[in-house]
């Protein structure tokens, strides 16, 4: 198992050309986010837009729209119920993300089964949170698209029928070939599934543990995954720079907070991209 620290990300961010577009740096649409669960689509969305994305648009339960046109005006938002928009958006959006807070009620599983047999093989998805819990339960197949599983360990647990006791290195990366996709594995010193290789996180903290951190991590991976030529890189550095930034708050906070580290996520990317002579 290969360790990831910082000089595995020295040298990996890609630079902005002087001529840049926000059509350069990716379309990405999030979907979540019920009536109970908005606040972990808008911790999502406000990852992947701190993270550098260059159009970003929230599909999700109307009673989260004004909250989000609030937050995070930068996002555009759509009703994640309506069909037919949400397919459309679908079609030109290069990574999907699809879960954080989106239930496990019968019109959840219908956005997720639409969202499935939607992408194609030339785009990248994020599939997280309650989108897990329904994969397991519905047993539904990886799409066709290059695929990130995000689950933290009872998830996981559901969606590999691994016990805990069970979730060796070897048998992880067993259920990941049967997946086809890459899997994080949010833990202490979380672990990434990639096809030939498994990485662990050297950066993570206790302060870490409370409710909308995965939600930043996965904005965080879709923003770099929107941004970055290479898929590996892309998940590897969003992983150990979401830790990082926990680590620096942990220095002189009891708690650190989703919204605390997605402040800083571009001013640690500037950090990354400038203070080394790459």
């Amino acid at each position: 198992m290969q360790k990831l620290d910082q000089n595995i990300v020295q040298g990996i961010l890609p630079k902005r050309k002087n001529e840049s577009y926000k059509t350069n740096y990716g379309r990405v649409l999030l979907i979540g986010g019920n009536e109970e669960m908005g606040g972990a689509i808008m911790i999502a969305a406000s990852g992947a837009v701190y993270s550098g994305a260059g159009l970003v648009t929230v599909a999700t339960h109307p009673n989260n729209h004004a909250a989000l046109h609030g937050r995070l005006p930068e996002a555009m938002v759509l009703n994640a119920y309506h069909s037919e928009k949400l397919i459309n958006q679908i079609k030109k959006s290069d990574v999907i993300v699809i879960g954080p807070g989106l239930g496990l009620e019968k019109e959840a599983l219908d956005i997720l089964k639409t969202v499935l047999a939607t992408v194609s093989s030339h785009q990248q998805i994020v599939i997280d949170g309650s989108a897990i819990t329904l994969m397991a339960q519905e047993n539904l197949k990886t799409p066709k698209a290059k695929t990130v599983y995000t689950p933290h360990l009872g998830e996981w647990q559901r969606l590999s029928k691994l016990k805990p006791e069970e979730q060796t290195k070897d048998l992880n990366a067993h259920f990941r070939k049967q997946l086809n996709a890459t899997v994080v594995l949010k833990k202490h010193h979380s672990e990434i599934y990639f096809e030939d290789e498994v990485w662990q996180n050297t950066a993570g903290n206790p302060a870490m543990a409370t409710g909308g951190m995965g939600d930043a991590l996965t904005g965080m991976l879709a923003g770099f995954l929107a941004q970055f030529p290479n898929h590996k890189t892309a998940v590897l550095a969003s992983v150990f720079l979401h830790s990082y930034i926990a680590d620096q708050l942990a220095k002189t906070h009891y708690v650190t907070l989703p919204t605390q580290i997605i402040q800083l996520i571009p001013k640690t990317m500037k950090d990354f991209a400038t203070k080394f002579d790459f």
